[in-house]
């Protein structure tokens, strides 16, 4: 595997025999500067391929004498993507240069078909390497991030899970009887309502009290609400 490597702000590279054959940059440099970005941004990656592309026929280019590599901001490092490339020193032009990109992860992967609701353990679960560039979302890497959090839709074995794939689990659902803690400076309250929407814990609840009042509180394990005074 490519040695991980602190990521550069731009990378330099001098036209070379490469720019005969439609890109106007050195092949092996512009890896380099993909390996350094793809390695910043997600250093947990076990490893990573990167295919340079054939650009579409341009004009022919001005000569340069130094050239340098950047990312358009915001862009993610792997997938497709296109590779700026600026002149800076003899001429003064800028051109992208299309490129994939391919990243592996560890993460954790199903053994078993889940339902929707249930609580994936370690005995679920096994971890494998997954293809980053195929799957959308962040993969859970870590068992311990299953802890306390139930699966938000079903999932079939050998699906890689995702972060958001989990949820906390509901404490309060609509239409529960809630008890309402309303605790200030000296004084405690409690009373009867009824929860108008489900949450998790420590998530907001819409509540009736028992004499038609609407107040919104914090949901609590054992259907409780506290509201603020």
């Amino acid at each position: 595997m490519r040695r991980l490597v602190p990521v550069l702000a731009l990378a330099c590279a001098s036209v070379s025999a490469f720019a005969q054959a439609g890109l106007p940059a050195d092949e092996a440099a512009l890896k380099d500067f993909l390996s350094r970005q793809v390695a910043a941004a997600a250093p947990q990656l076990s490893r990573f391929d990167i295919q340079v592309l054939q650009p579409a026929a341009r004009a022919e280019l001005a000569p340069c004498a130094r050239t340098e590599f950047f990312l358009p901001a915001g862009a993610r490092a792997w997938g497709r993507v296109s590779v700026g490339v600026r002149c800076v020193q003899g001429a003064a032009w800028t051109v992208m240069l299309p490129a994939v990109v391919r990243a592996w992860s560890p993460g954790l992967v199903t053994l078993v078909p889940l339902a929707a609701g249930a609580a994936p353990g370690p005995q679920d679960v096994a971890e494998r390497e997954i293809e980053l560039t195929r799957e959308p979302g962040v993969p859970v890497r870590d068992a311990a991030a299953l802890q306390g959090r139930v699966l938000a839709r079903a999932v079939g074995a050998g699906q890689p899970l995702r972060a958001d794939m989990l949820r906390a689990p509901q404490v309060v659902q609509a239409g529960d009887p809630v008890h309402l803690r309303i605790a200030g400076t000296g004084f405690a309250i409690t009373a009867a309502g009824q929860a108008l929407v489900a949450a998790a814990e420590g998530q907001p609840v819409r509540v009736r009290t028992e004499f038609g009042r609407v107040l919104t509180g914090v949901a609590r394990e054992g259907r409780y609400v506290d509201v603020a005074p």
